[in-house]
């Protein structure tokens, strides 16, 4: 008798795993910078300083802690939504494997000095040939599986991962093309733009890296994970096939917002303005989606916490997509730019919307994975959530109170016209209750995530590696 097709965990549990690990590493570079900021001697040497460790947060918590989420979780859910198993299990281990192998050489070359010195892009033209084949081999698994599903329909985050990993692909190649200095040893590189056009082509993919990598992709989360975790269906499924449109199209024309008050030409800059006023519509169109999901079902916020880290998630992810295009308008954007508001910002972003629907969906996988119903402690969850809720909270409102402060501060003049504050160093003194205040909150969230490896770990202790059968689906109605 032939044995029943299963589905395949084994890449997703070591994802998983990683998702976890990664999210440690890159949030402890995370405080490490910020406590850097308050005490500057704390940059012991030049592979520790904070022009090395910067970009480095920035690779581990987006492509490290967010690029393993995405795969575990898209993964994972595209094997149940298409009804079988995964497409070329070989190549979805070359997948983990690469990923790993791309990680640990940025993690080693960046705070080395080998850099092209790009917001968001930093890395040098081997390991951006190297990101392209990994992922080339990531959306062959995620697609072949698509191909060979055992339903004629597309379930909704499918289609919002197939946009994350088809843009990212392009954003990466085009945004990453570099002339290499020869000899090749030397692994020194140009970008093969220049001046304007390569701010542009920067801002495009840095904008488009945060709308495809870090907002298509964690919605294709938002949209497998919240409806299982509720037990209930989506509340509209035609607007989330609305959203999805909106959304991709949208998005790719707001990256010049980054460029208010530079040389890029001044159409072009209101053009991204444009663009992210619209972008707040779809935005608010997959919040609301998401949020009202769980009608008939509220009841269970109060006993389910990671129905908390979704709901939650949700509700930042809405506050970052209003905030985000308010801070595009140019008048707003003559205060902000340059400030720790767009700090703020973004970590409202990250921590509040990406973290926690990673962390939110990893403790609906987690158990599954390993033939189990639930996690370890359930108390620990919850004690994960408010450890993170308020870590995010004391992180965004300091950043915003030092933010507003110093733009108001940079453009205060006297009556003579003069700058009030004609000495840099003013606002930055200023802002150090903040800069701890940001500090403590960082260091929380790290916390809640030692708190989830450990609970992680207790719950992989008492189970075992489990691939579920595969389930027929279901039979069409009439």
């Amino acid at each position: 008798m032939q044995s029943q097709a299963t589905y395949n965990y084994k890449v997703v549990r070591q994802f998983a795993i990683m998702t976890v690990v990664w999210g440690i590493v890159g949030m402890l570079v995370g405080v490490i910078v910020a406590a850097q900021q308050i005490w500057p001697q704390l940059n012991l040497h030049e592979i520790l300083q904070y022009g090395r460790l910067r970009p480095l947060h920035t690779n581990a918590v987006i492509f490290a802690f967010g690029g393993c989420a995405l795969m575990a979780t898209s993964l994972y859910s595209v094997q149940r939504t298409c009804h079988t198993k995964l497409f070329a299990p070989g190549l979805a281990s070359f997948v983990f494997w690469g990923w790993q192998l791309i990680i640990l050489c940025a993690a080693v070359s960046l705070p080395l000095g080998f850099t092209t010195g790009k917001e968001y892009a930093e890395l040098e033209w081997p390991i951006d040939i190297m990101i392209a084949v990994v992922w080339v081999a990531y959306a062959i698994v995620f697609f072949g599986t698509i191909a060979v599903r055992k339903v004629s329909h597309i379930y909704v985050s499918n289609w919002f991962f197939a946009a994350m990993i088809i843009a990212v692909a392009i954003l990466h190649i085009v945004n990453s093309a570099e002339i290499p200095v020869f000899p090749l040893t030397t692994l020194k590189s140009y970008s093969a733009y220049a001046g304007v056009q390569d701010a542009m082509v920067q801002w495009w993919y840095g904008h488009n890296a945060v709308g495809f990598f870090l907002t298509a992709g964690f919605l294709g989360i938002m949209y497998y994970f919240v409806p299982k975790q509720a037990d209930r269906p989506v509340y509209s499924y035609r607007l989330s096939v609305v959203h999805f449109w909106a959304l991709i199209f949208t998005y790719m024309w707001a990256g010049p917002h980054h460029l208010h008050y530079t040389s890029l030409p001044d159409w072009a800059q209101s053009l991204g303005m444009l663009f992210s006023l619209i972008l707040l519509a779809p935005s608010w169109g997959g919040m609301i989606n998401g949020i009202m999901t769980l009608s008939g079902a509220w009841h269970r916020l109060r006993t389910d916490p990671i129905l908390k880290f979704l709901v939650t998630s949700l509700s930042f992810y809405g506050m970052s997509t209003f905030e985000g295009p308010m801070m595009s308008v140019k008048s707003v954007n003559a205060l902000s730019h340059y400030t720790d508001w767009t700090i703020g910002h973004v970590h409202s972003g990250a921590l509040g919307w990406v973290a926690m629907i990673s962390i939110g969906a990893l403790y609906y996988l987690l158990p599954r994975l390993y033939g189990k119903t639930e996690m370890y402690s359930t108390k620990l969850i919850n004690t994960h959530f408010w450890i993170s809720t308020i870590g995010i909270v004391l992180y965004v409102a300091s950043m915003w109170i030092a933010g507003v402060m110093e733009g108001l501060m940079w453009r205060a003049t006297e009556l003579d016209g003069t700058l009030a504050y004609g000495d840099f160093v003013e606002s930055v003194t200023v802002k150090l209750p903040y800069l701890i205040i940001r500090l403590a909150g960082g260091a929380l969230f790290l916390v809640g995530m030692f708190v989830m490896f450990y609970n992680m770990m207790m719950t992989i202790a008492g189970g075992k590696s489990y691939n579920a059968p595969v389930v027929a689906p279901a039979a069409a109605h009439a």
